[in-house]
């Protein structure tokens, strides 16, 4: 899935770091993924450590979280998957507000897709009281990744293309996400981080929350539209509800925000991702930080995340810094 901030490409660097600066074998360890977003962190280190401890605001986020992280095992999924994608279209709440058939033609998927999309979602409510929880989120988390496969976007949701891309009009096929065995207990939260930090504890904090003004909420809206499948009128050209608004999105709130975290934090080494187009700057970071314990600072430079080629972008460079700032608390 292709995601605003995603870590896939900086995982190794992250486990490099995170190793050599804790100095601890990493199947003693509880590691939390406070902001997890899909999850690429979270599943990185989960065959590595002894607990993982997950969490995001997004519904999306935790639908995806709870399967990968918190399923151990192989799911008796084979009948379920056959009978689902045997599933016909029809006109439900995707099909109405977010195709081109339906009544406003916000072409985010084909008709006929959109229509499967109800569908699938439709039969997994119905058997939501019939099957085991671990099973109804491996079923989800595997709708929403293979209805983002076939997404008419730029990649993310706050906007649609005009026509159906060669990709989008493929027919939604669904297939399974991957499960990640292993022998530990894990946990998966859908809560306010600076809230959620006062009820956890662990060794390892990994913190990567937003950076900018851009909020998730809106960015991906539609992922928690069909994970939720609650219904209401959509609003505006785009279908926007009612969204998460992330205070780390606020220039005004950043500050007091990672303060707050930081203080309610039991956790003796914390790690944060942030890059050099961030909200708050190197300095203000680093000083905010040494009012815990020590801190340093590692450097990571990547190509810079991009929806589309032809968009107008206020940022021009190709490049951006990844910063991995480490506090060991006293």
């Amino acid at each position: 899935m292709n995601y605003i901030g995603s870590k896939q490409r900086l995982l190794p660097f992250l486990s490099s770091e995170i190793s050599r600066l804790i100095n601890a074998n990493l199947s003693d360890i509880t590691f939390c993924d406070l902001f997890a977003g899909t999850g690429a962190v979270g599943r990185y280190f989960k065959p590595q450590v002894k607990s993982v401890i997950a969490n995001d605001l997004e519904y999306y986020s935790f639908v995806l979280n709870r399967h990968y992280i918190q399923n151990n095992t192989k799911l008796d999924s084979q009948e379920a998957f056959i009978e689902l994608n045997k599933l016909e279209p029809f006109e439900g709440f995707i099909f109405k507000n977010y195709s081109l058939g339906g009544r406003t033609e916000r072409n985010y998927f084909s008709s006929n897709n959109a229509g499967k999309i109800d569908a699938i979602r439709s039969k997994l409510e119905y058997w939501k009281p019939q099957i085991s929880e671990d099973l109804y989120f491996f079923l989800l988390a595997s709708l929403l990744e293979s209805a983002d496969k076939i997404a008419n976007t730029a990649s993310v949701y706050g906007a649609y293309l005009k026509h159906i891309k060669k990709t989008a009009a493929k027919n939604l096929i669904l297939k399974p996400s991957d499960i990640i065995e292993t022998g530990g207990s894990h946990l998966v939260f859908h809560k306010d981080a600076n809230e959620l930090i006062k009820d956890i504890k662990g060794d390892v904090l990994y913190l990567d929350p937003p950076y900018n003004a851009r909020q998730y909420g809106a960015n991906y809206h539609l992922l928690n539209t069909i994970a939720k499948y609650e219904f209401f009128e959509p609003k505006g050209v785009t279908g926007l509800p009612e969204y998460n608004k992330s205070q780390y999105c606020s220039s005004k709130e950043v500050y007091s925000a990672f303060k707050g975290l930081l203080s309610n934090a039991r956790f003796k080494h914390i790690f944060i991702s942030y890059n050099n187009e961030g909200l708050l700057s190197q300095d203000e970071l680093i000083g905010l930080l040494k009012e815990y314990g020590s801190v340093s600072v590692s450097a990571y430079k990547y190509n810079r995340f991009k929806a589309d080629k032809t968009a107008n972008r206020n940022h021009k460079a190709k490049e951006t810094t990844e910063f991995l700032f480490y506090l060991r608390q006293r």
